[in-house]
């Protein structure tokens, strides 16, 4: 039997296919009907709004959201943050620039890991060469 600490609220519980203990899993279920009642009436809510009418944290709308539990298809105004920056985006879990900056900085590593590993194999290639010339000249 699988036991650990409910992340949310500490408590020992059994684990089983969810990762938090049953009495906070519906406590999850009712914000999120509050959510979605709340999002039937005022379809053009924002996540702010959102979260200050129904007192469900930003955090845990936008895991309804990833979670495809929120659509945000009929709600125009409703984004949640980028994981990065915190700019509101209705989409992945980046913005366009925090990806664009990531797909950049991992090309310079990959291009600065070639550079040092071509570094390296021209030092084995003259130690090489002066290895065959200290041989020659012990002869």
């Amino acid at each position: 039997m699988n036991l650990d600490n409910c992340p949310r609220c500490g408590k020992l519980f059994s684990k089983n296919f969810r990762d938090v203990c049953p009495a906070c899993i519906k406590e999850i279920d009712k914000e999120y009907e509050l959510c979605s009642d709340y999002l039937r009436k005022h379809k053009g809510a924002n996540i702010q709004d959102l979260s200050n009418e129904t007192g469900v944290s930003i955090r845990q709308i936008t895991k309804f959201v990833k979670e495809g539990r929120i659509s945000i298809m009929n709600a125009p105004n409703m984004a949640y943050p980028c994981e990065v920056c915190g700019t509101l985006i209705r989409e992945n879990n980046m913005c366009d620039s925090c990806r664009a900056r990531l797909i950049s900085d991992t090309g310079k590593m990959r291009n600065e890991d070639t550079r040092r590993a071509e570094e390296l194999e021209a030092q084995k290639a003259n130690q090489n060469i002066y290895k065959g010339l200290d041989r020659y000249k012990d002869r």
